[in-house]
């Protein structure tokens, strides 16, 4: 099915199961330890032999020279790998490989440059401290701000469409702005950050032959299936990927790390199943991280509020030969209407782990800026923040005009919902006006937007002879409910009851499914599943002899007029399966799409300490139609908390001496806990676009994210008075400038 024209009427618009709040049908799995993660197939691969990475003790420079006898005659040792004996170092043709024993070069400190294989994970961890490295380090660069004039300008990548480009130009920005009335121009920094997922990379290796199965934590099986065929040197076709359940990636497992591929060398040299995971302190320096961000915006507005200017200016950095950058002032073309509009993109070489997408990829840490800065320009207007971005909506794509308008943008609406669900009525507009004994009290809000597209997806759908539905795609479920939502949008088009319904995920052996990424998961995959049932049901209609105008699907039977067939008995003994795709059409070029959402926040801030300490939370959402509103909830709330930990937590701390991040596990890598969040809730708006996929749904994994934290941000300064720039905002960045009471 290609998706080039509007959704029509269908059995999802009945919403009898779609958009309940079911719980999760893996919930029983999870709690009760049943689920297997990619560590954990015993059963299907005894016999294992334990892997350990060693990783590089400096950032820049070369080893000069690596002894490994000692190890070798450590107990239990099977293997060791270097870059001298490694089979291969270099995979053809893939760019989605983190650097592993490609040499005596090293690129950052946490590179992997040997392996380790033991009988047990006690031996190999042990006998990796006795291998011998000597390094001779050169000089380095590991700090942004030192490191801008250097940075250049990205290359574009055509064919994703003018919003990946680097930089846009609508008007004449600089004109307009000097001549601008009332005009903001402001620097913000956001820090390196770690996705902090609780499961590490892992994998386990079993070679059949010439065939490869890999239990692997990955977000695409595909890609991994593709990366690693491409280093060990078979065809794509001869390796499966098995990830049916991931424990949380947000980016860093978009990426095939060593682990998937020293085991997949080290389990063919020895003819026997290797394992490997990252140890939790091995992950901050050898995977992938959201790269810090230094952002200029400059706003220029009528003394009414309307915006005349935007200028929206981002530095960020990757290792030498890397084209991704944190396309931070990319949010920015979408958002608010100006006629006068510059955005732009510069990336400079650090010597620093590879920079990579992370929980809303851009979009959290340039929303983080840009927003902060519109609430800037509302105090220099006097206008009611709320109010500002009210009056700057766009009803059309703002760099564009008219001839590409939104699917849909409600916008508006969650802003005036979500100001009346919060009282933002009672906000004071004099900031640190508010005071409850030793704390300063204050409010923020923040808009949301998040782009929404459909990828190419596919699943299988098997009906049996007992009226069985089984759906099979490699579509991964990284904790965001896909095997859930998938049985929803069957049960709601053939009338299956969930109980009969089976999802089989994150396996490339299924047909291919859109993977996790960029919040495309549930409309991609969703729609695949929907088009086979389409044909499924248009199978069943044939062989019952019934009029497809007058056939209803109910409980497992299809029945017209008095007459009524069981749907296993239609199958027949052999059963019927069919194969469901979606293929994006040129829909996401004629209109642009988009989630939105708004975001408010209450905080206190202590008087004396400059502790500070969220309150209370609201997101108001419109992202199409909602699969299940119970998952959607819970997403949007893990993505707000993630938009704590930016504002508040959240910073991988680079050593500018040596190099690395000193702060590399979660004792100091500090995220939210339960006890940061007491009171936080989000709620969506009725929102069906049928021009954003074939369900009328658009993401929502990472929409939470974007926004939330700039709504702390703002809060703390209305609690204050006190405008912190450079995130996140830790006790150091407010004390200075708290206000003095007398006792």
């Amino acid at each position: 099915m290609q998706f080039t024209t509007a959704a029509g009427p269908s059995p999802l618009d009945r919403e009898r199961i779609l958009g309940k709040p079911i719980d999760r049908i893996d919930g029983p799995l999870k709690v009760s330890g049943r689920a297997r993660y990619s560590y954990e197939y015993h059963e299907e691969v005894p016999n294992a032999a334990y892997g350990w990475i060693v990783l590089a003790g400096i950032a820049k420079g070369r080893i000069v020279r690596i002894d490994t006898a000692e190890v070798r005659r450590a107990p239990g040792v099977l293997l060791v790998y270097t870059y001298a004996n490694v089979p291969r170092m270099v995979p053809r043709g893939r760019a989605n490989l983190v650097s592993q024993l490609s040499g005596p070069e090293v690129q950052h400190h946490g590179q992997a440059v040997a392996f380790v294989v033991a009988e047990t994970l006690e031996q190999a961890r042990a006998a990796s401290f006795l291998i011998r490295i000597d390094y001779e380090s050169t000089a380095g660069r590991f700090d942004l701000a030192a490191a801008q004039a250097t940075a250049v300008k990205p290359g574009d990548d055509p064919s994703a469409g003018s919003e990946s480009a680097a930089d846009t130009a609508i008007g004449d920005f600089q004109g307009a702005y000097d001549a601008a009335p009332v005009q903001l121009d402001q620097n913000y920094a956001t820090p390196d950050q770690h996705p902090a997922m609780m499961e590490p990379q892992a994998t386990i290796a079993r070679w059949d032959g010439d065939r490869l199965t890999l239990y692997t934590s990955h977000q695409m099986a595909n890609w991994a299936a593709s990366d690693v065929a491409a280093m060990v040197d078979v065809p794509v076709e001869q390796v499966r990927v098995v990830s049916a359940f991931v424990g949380g990636g947000f980016g860093s497992k978009l990426r095939t790390h060593a682990d998937a591929v020293l085991s997949a060398f080290a389990a063919r040299e020895l003819a026997r199943p290797v394992k490997t995971a990252l140890a939790r302190e091995q992950l901050l320096n050898h995977t992938t991280r959201r790269a810090a961000t230094l952002q200029r915006v400059r706003l220029g507005a009528t003394p009414d509020g309307r915006l005349t200017a935007i200028g929206h200016e981002t530095w960020t950095s990757n290792l030498p030969g890397r084209s991704y950058y944190e396309g931070a002032s990319r949010q920015t073309r979408l958002l608010y209407a100006a006629p006068n509009r510059m955005t732009a993109h510069r990336l400079a070489p650090l010597d620093l782990p590879e920079a990579a997408a992370m929980r809303a990829p851009a979009t959290a840490s340039g929303q983080l800026a840009f927003e902060v800065a519109l609430d800037e320009l509302a105090e220099k207007l006097r206008m009611d923040p709320v109010q500002l971005r009210i009056l700057n909506d766009s009803p059309c794509d703002p760099e564009r005009g008219p001839s590409r308008p939104y699917s849909g943008r409600k916008l508006i609406e969650c802003l005036r919902e979500g100001a009346s669900r919060f009282g933002w009525a009672r906000r004071s507009a004099t900031p640190g006006r508010v005071r409850e004994g030793r704390w300063l009290v204050g409010m923020g809000v923040a808009s949301a937007i998040h782009h929404h597209s459909v990828r190419p997806s596919s699943a299988r759908l098997r009906l049996d002879a007992e009226g069985r539905l089984t759906i099979e795609t490699s579509m991964t479920d990284i904790g965001t409910g896909t095997y859930t939502v998938l049985a929803q949008i069957a049960a709601e088009m053939t009338g299956i009851p969930m109980d009969r319904i089976g999802v089989r995920l994150g396996d490339t052996a299924f047909p291919a499914g859109a993977g996790s990424i960029t919040s495309i998961g549930a409309s991609s995959a969703g729609a695949s599943v929907f088009h086979g049932c389409e044909d499924l049901c248009a199978t069943l209609v044939r062989r019952a002899g019934f009029d497809v105008k007058t056939a209803r699907f109910e409980r497992g039977r299809i029945a017209s007029g008095r007459q009524s067939r069981a749907l296993g008995e239609l199958a027949g003994a052999e059963g019927l399966s069919v194969l469901g795709t979606v293929e994006p059409g040129d829909l996401h070029r004629r209109y642009a799409q988009a989630a939105f959402g708004a975001h408010f926040c209450e905080v206190g801030v202590d008087i004396d300490t400059g502790e500070t300490r969220v309150r209370r939370m609201l997101g108001v959402f419109a992202a199409g139609r909602i699969l299940n509103m119970k998952m959607a909830r819970s997403q949007a709330i893990g993505g707000m908390v993630f938009g704590v930990g930016a504002a508040l937590t959240e910073e991988a701390v680079v050593d500018v001496h040596h190099g690395y991040f000193v702060n590399h596990d979660m004792a100091e890598y500090l995220v939210p806990v339960h006890a940061d969040i007491p009171a936080i809730d989000a709620v969506y708006l009725q929102d069906a676009d049928d021009l954003a996929s074939p369900i009328k749904s658009k993401g929502i994994g990472e929409l939470g994210t974007c926004g939330s934290g700039a709504a702390v941000a703002n809060a703390i300064y209305n609690a204050t008075g006190v405008r912190v720039r450079s995130y996140p905002i830790t006790l150091d960045k407010l004390l200075p400038g708290l206000p003095s009471f007398p006792f």
